[in-house]
């Protein structure tokens, strides 16, 4: 294992108040960092998911973990990097000038590469709607600087594992 790695974990919660304010307080209690967070109801409204990116050497990763598992409320904790093959996605809203046509229809072009949808059109501005993987979101959003970003709101990732494990 590299030295600091990136872990996603599915933790599954009572959806109880609190148990998102336990959950960051581990981390920033001991030191560690969050990088991305994501957090809703699943199909059982009495459950959530939690999908939490962090960073670490073996030992902190496992650290991580065996608190997680001890939080009162925590149904079930899943390392997905290491539990087998998973599916993740993020979701990145980007607010593009538009101030003539040209460029507008050359944003229009570019964000059908990234399969990209437009959500709000105005003359000054697009908001597109973008999903994809790490990877592709950080080639969207640098080409769109290039036209002038005017803001950007961007998801945490969510993942889970393929097929019918869980």
């Amino acid at each position: 294992m590299n030295p600091e790695e990136r872990h996603i974990f599915s933790v599954l919660v009572e959806n109880r108040f609190g148990v998102l304010a336990r959950v960051a307080g581990l981390f920033s209690g001991r030191g560690f960092n969050i990088d991305s967070l994501n957090v809703a109801e699943t199909h059982d409204k009495s459950i959530s998911h939690i999908t939490l990116v962090t960073h670490g050497d073996a030992q902190i990763i496992d650290q991580i973990y065996q608190h997680l598992n001890r939080l009162i409320d925590v149904i079930e904790v899943t390392d997905l990097s290491t539990a087998g093959t998973h599916v993740e996605r993020e979701l990145v809203l980007i607010k593009v000038a538009t101030d003539d046509p040209q460029k507008r229809t050359e944003i229009l072009q570019v964000s059908e590469v990234f399969r990209g949808r437009v959500i709000d059109m105005k003359p000054a501005s697009l908001v597109l709607e973008i999903t994809g993987d790490e990877g592709k979101l950080k080639a969207a959003i640098d080409i769109f600087n290039t036209y002038g970003i005017l803001e950007l709101a961007r998801t945490g990732k969510i993942a889970m594992l393929r097929g019918s494990d869980f």
